[in-house]
């Protein structure tokens, strides 16, 4: 198959949502439709002792919740599905955020009761902010929950999108009895039987016609006929332009525990979604097209395997191809690197990978050459944009527990903000270490892993710091920032890549510190660019 075709038939996606809205559930499904896998595990079903494929961290299978974002690729009629599945918890929105850098598209799925929630509006924000391509899946329809209409008015208006629905639910809840699918004009009638792998479909090229009461009865029928005849007077017709530039988004029905309604949503995926998009790089646009490779590091990941200390960087293809053994330019550290397992990923299988493509997401076997925004290519001198890292919200001392294993807490230390699990600053007065998070479970799974993966315990004190702001001055031998370091000594310290860090007590600092000392830049954001 020729290179063009093979980055056509790619389609690379991230699920979004709030937690607990189904978005594992939803991956198993997928990955069952792909033939990848025989049986889904119910994520919190504690009679199934199988937990979801994709969370495969022990502290994610106690919670029940995904942790890190985990890589799937399936193939699913003639095309190369790579997933990227998320997490929900606000607590690791920055790997989410990293993350949604390296897809092409979105599905934001939603809880037909709770709505739109917190997580899934900051999340869509930073979809719309890049533009990215979404389609909504609105999940648990064999629960009780809110009316279709308000929840796609709901839709529109927390999360400022414009939808079109191209399947509509027969009934809901207690009395839901299937979906209509406007895209492809068929009925999918629901069973209530999760066992059955997939439901059969009825085709209905009229809808009027009397067969459908037979089907579902006068009272749905009459419904479901006004329904969509409200459907094509108040909302625009699918258009695949403005929905690849982020202008409409497309909205499924559907139940992911039950199977249901996912078929619909991959069919129509495969069909509409984007092949590899083109990225900025500092110094020009890179398009999918181009014969040399290019890709950056978007994510770090530290012993997938327990039983060897292994760390993974996870890269985004995004031009050219890929190949086993042959040299490729570490940007940042300008040096040739070669690797002889690329690995590709089906949740908890690695396979070793001689080629891959734009859009595959790859994983390199790192000995700590890779950071998270690393580029790599054949050669040219760029750096790919918009992975930050943010400041974070919550700060704490981290100490040692066990004089006898510093060596292995330095290490787990180490390798864990490699991964961009937390940000560790070292205070300039007296070499203290402290960490800093975006949400407060963090703490509990680096003190998890620390002792578990490292054998290294530590414990935490409070240090009460509002945030932290990367510092750079407009010229660092002027008197006016000498001044700065001198009076905020006990404030300042270094992070990871011995970037100057301002560690402020409150937002009035920060405003206090600007005004007195103006030609001190102070950003919230690592990339000070």
């Amino acid at each position: 198959m020729s290179f063009t075709n093979e980055i056509k038939r790619r389609r690379t996606f991230g699920i979004i949502s709030h937690p607990d809205a189904g978005k594992t559930t939803l991956t198993e499904k997928l990955l069952l439709f792909g033939g990848a896998i025989q049986e889904a595990g119910a994520v919190k079903n504690n009679k199934i002792k199988k937990g979801a494929t994709s969370d495969f961290m022990e502290i994610e299978r106690q919670r029940g919740i995904s942790v890190a974002t985990s890589v799937l690729a399936f193939n699913y009629k003639d095309k190369k599905i790579n997933i990227l599945d998320t997490p929900g918890h606000k607590d690791f929105a920055e790997d989410t955020f990293r993350t949604l850098t390296a897809v092409d598209s979105v599905i934001v799925v939603i809880d037909v009761a709770k709505g739109v929630e917190e997580q899934t509006e900051k999340l869509v924000e930073v979809c719309r902010m890049r533009n990215i391509p979404m389609i909504v899946f609105i999940n648990k329809l064999d629960r009780e929950g809110k009316d279709a209409f308000d929840l796609m008015d709901e839709v529109e208006q927390k999360l400022k999108l414009t939808v079109t629905p191209m399947s509509f639910p027969i009934g809901m809840g207690y009395d839901f009895q299937g979906i209509y699918n406007i895209w492809e004009k068929n009925i999918n009638l629901f069973s209530g039987d999760s066992r059955k792998n997939i439901e059969d479909t009825i085709a209905f090229t009229d809808i009027n016609s009397s067969e459908l009461e037979t089907i579902i009865g006068q009272k749905p029928a009459d419904k479901l006929r006004e329904e969509l005849e409200l459907i094509s007077e108040v909302y625009p017709s699918f258009n695949r332009e403005d929905y690849l530039e982020g202008h409409l988004q497309p909205v499924f029905f559907g139940s992911a525990l039950n199977n249901f309604g996912v078929r619909e949503l991959l069919d129509s995926f495969i069909e509409i979604a984007p092949s590899p998009r083109p990225k900025h790089s500092d110094t020009r646009l890179v398009k999918p097209e181009e014969t040399k490779m290019s890709g950056f590091v978007f994510k770090i990941h530290a012993n997938m395997d327990p039983k060897h200390r292994d760390r993974l960087a996870f890269i985004k293809i995004v031009s050219g191809t890929f190949e086993r053994n042959k040299p490729y330019l570490h940007v940042r550290q300008n040096k040739n690197l070669k690797f002889s397992s690329p690995n590709a990923f089906f949740a908890e299988k690695k396979e070793i990978v001689d080629i891959s493509y734009p859009g595959d997401i790859v994983g390199l076997h790192d000995t700590g050459n890779f950071k998270i925004g690393d580029t790599l290519t054949e050669g040219e001198n760029m750096q790919f944009k918009g992975i930050p890292s943010f400041s974070p919200e919550h700060f704490r001392y981290i100490n040692n527990a066990d004089p006898m294993k510093a060596k292995q807490l330095d290490k787990g230390i180490d390798q864990l903000m490699d991964e961009g699990v937390a940000q560790l600053f070292t205070l300039e007065m007296n070499n203290r270490k402290v960490i800093g998070t975006v949400g407060a479970l963090q703490y509990e799974v680096i003190q998890y892993r620390l002792e578990h993966e490292y054998g290294a315990k530590c414990t935490y004190e409070n240090f009460p710091v509002h945030k932290a702001c990367w510092v750079k001055p407009d010229d660092a031998k002027n008197s006016e920032f000498l001044e700065f370091k001198r009076i905020k000594q006990k404030f300042l310290a270094h992070d990871k890549y011995g970037q100057l860090v301002f560690l402020a007590d409150s937002d009035f600092t920060i405003q206090m510190t600007q005004s007195k000392f103006p030609s001190v830049k102070l950003f919230f954001t690592s990339e000070l660019d």
